[in-house]
């Protein structure tokens, strides 16, 4: 690949990302409101509210780490996108790998961490604390899944494992050659997105949405384009995973979509765990069938 195409589509691919990311949020909302008996919101609406968000004056500047802060958790998930084939476009899938993927995946909640923490509000530190407690909860059964995948392709490079998956067919997706690794996958990925009833972190009635306290406008706008990536990060890399990514773009929005949205509509039955419940109940299911999937794909 020339320099040029590379370059091409080191655009495209965050691109792609943010316009699909925008739908998934609206998907969402709409999962939501009908689950409340609702209409929900229109079309365009999450476009409407980064556009409004980065309308608004900022009335309230903390400093440079906050800044960069912010710049961390959108740019984490910018740089993931590059590793993420979509059909079309490897970017820099070959060169970074899974490895490199899941250190990326941090640097959000980590920027995160950074920007709040120069705030000193009180309910923004409890709010980024369970953040974090959450994060090493799901990172745990995340990089035993990881590891399996790895392990079972032979390789870390995200092209490969997509390629050896469509080649062997439906029949040889990692959902079906390791559906216990599969479903540790899905709890950790849904686990991450920080949504019901993972969203402890944000709990708006007891700390006042926590980690977005002291966030407005352009803050809170970079807030909400963090957020489509994360959706369309978890969508494309299970489907990447366990579901032989995507043929065309068809059938790999299709995936990525039933990957958000599939689990989203269970979550909302649930109420909300606590840090506690949460630490106890992903460090038991996931990682029980992550380490079960580890030990079936080893004999």
């Amino acid at each position: 690949m020339d320099a040029l195409n590379l370059a091409l589509e080191l655009i495209l691919m965050p691109l792609v990302a943010f316009v699909v990311g925008l739908f998934m949020v609206l998907m969402m909302r709409k999962i939501a409101a009908r689950i409340q008996r609702r209409v929900g919101p229109p079309l365009l609406q999450p476009l409407y509210d980064i556009i409004k968000l980065y309308g608004k004056q900022t009335q309230i500047s903390h400093g440079l780490v906050h800044d960069i802060g912010i710049v961390m958790a959108v740019g984490g998930y910018v740089a993931a996108e590059t590793l993420l084939p979509v059909p079309g476009m490897d970017g820099l899938a070959d060169r970074g790998g899974l490895i490199t993927l899941a250190y990326l995946m941090m640097i959000p909640s980590l920027g995160l961490a950074l920007g709040v923490g120069q705030c000193a509000n009180p309910n923004g530190s409890i709010g980024i604390a369970r953040a974090l407690t959450a994060m090493l909860a799901y990172d745990i059964p995340f990089v035993i899944v990881i590891f399996g995948v790895a392990w079972h392709y032979g390789t870390t490079n995200l092209a490969d494992i997509i390629a050896l998956q469509q080649a062997a067919g439906p029949g040889g997706w990692g959902a079906a050659t390791m559906p216990l690794l599969a479903l540790a996958g899905l709890f950790s990925v849904h686990a991450m997105l920080g949504k019901q009833p993972f969203e402890i972190y944000v709990a708006p009635a007891e700390i006042a949405t926590g980690p977005m306290v002291e966030m407005g406008g352009k803050f809170l706008g970079g807030l909400f384009v963090m957020q489509t990536f994360q959706f369309y990060t978890a969508g494309v890399l299970y489907a990447s995973l366990f579901l032989g990514g995507g043929e065309n773009w068809l059938t790999f929005l299709v995936k990525a979509f039933a990957v958000v949205a599939i689990p989203m509509c269970i979550a909302f039955l649930f109420p909300r765990y606590r840090t506690e419940d949460l630490l106890k109940m992903i460090w038991k299911w996931p990682v029980l069938l992550g380490l079960a999937g580890l030990w079936l794909i080893m004999h």
